[in-house]
């Protein structure tokens, strides 16, 4: 499956993900990433999957479900798809639904890449760092990559493009939620000019297991050098589409590899399918597992654990 969802989104409401990469194929391999580490780190764009197909199944699930927005996200980096730009402009003339991107803004210095996503209502591209040390801390690049030329990449971007562009800054504790580190993003938004600013931390079991949200107080601060974003450090809410799953199984463990559940968000797709005991036959069974996180409990794919 190239969809996912609706899921329930805190940004975009309810959104029809879409996955034009292979599981964990990335630019970066970011410390808090909640697929885990990278497995194939690279910058050259492809082809990864029939891009016709692509399209039908989106239009399957847009007749079957209501959406919000249709949303390039998916199991790595989606710029990396060199069928990207087509398949934007395809959604736009076949359906009425907004189309956003979500990015690591790595490959934004590449000129076809920002041409591709000028037809997006919305990019959200992120921005971790103001420097390159801590650029290279926790966002673990390609080792091509500089962090000049991607900062410069969503500069040029905005400078082509007309929609709306969501910066999404990511905040770590002990890695850039310093006083220096938040100054240094500010002065790297200031060039970059988005139109909203999102902080966000994380909620979710992150690639590695010392990664941890900042202190409160410390989000405050980051509110106020950055200029009074909107902040994302709670819990999604909703529900998740479930008319393409035959199975609570399924469910769980297509939706799971994409997006960690909590335990009680796994329970109501048991609900849903009338399946008491799909949970714990798929942990006993070794296919999930079982981990606490923030003072919450996750269920993984156990794929994501061992290949940490």
């Amino acid at each position: 499956m190239f969809t996912y969802g609706p899921v329930p989104s805190r940004r975009l409401g309810r959104s029809l993900g879409v996955s034009l990469i292979p599981p964990k194929t990335c630019s970066y391999s970011c410390v808090y990433c909640q697929l885990g580490r990278t497995n194939r780190l690279q910058l050259k764009r492809e082809s990864f999957f029939p891009k016709e197909e692509v399209l039908s199944e989106i239009e399957r699930q847009l007749a079957n479900a209501e959406v919000d927005f249709i949303t390039f996200v998916g199991d790595g980096e989606p710029t990396l798809s060199a069928d990207l730009g087509w398949l934007i402009r395809k959604c736009k003339e076949s359906t009425s639904k907004q189309v956003a991107v979500i990015t690591n803004g790595s490959l934004l210095f590449k000129s076809d890449v920002r041409k591709d996503l000028l037809e997006a209502d919305i990019v959200i591209p992120s921005l971790d760092a103001g420097t390159e040390e801590i650029f290279r801390r926790i966002n673990r690049p390609h080792g091509t990559s500089k962090f000049d030329a991607m900062l410069q990449g969503q500069v040029d971007f905005r400078n082509q493009y007309h929609g709306q562009i969501w910066l999404e800054v990511m905040l770590v504790h002990g890695m850039n939620d310093t006083e220096s580190a938040l100054q240094d993003i500010h002065t790297a938004i200031n060039r970059i000019e988005p139109d909203r600013v999102y902080i966000i931390t994380p909620i979710r079991p992150p690639a590695e297991p010392w990664v941890m949200p900042p202190l409160a107080e410390r989000i405050l601060r980051a509110q106020e050098i950055l200029g009074q974003p909107v902040t994302f450090d709670n819990i999604e809410s909703g529900a998740f589409g479930l008319n393409a799953f035959i199975n609570a199984r399924e469910a769980i463990l297509e939706i799971g590899s994409r997006h960690p559940l909590r335990h009680e968000q796994a329970l109501k797709i048991e609900d849903e399918f009338s399946e008491t005991g799909t949970i714990d036959k798929m942990i006993k069974d070794k296919e999930i597992v079982k981990l606490s996180y923030n003072t919450s409990e996750y269920l993984l794919p156990s794929q994501f654990v061992m290949g940490k």
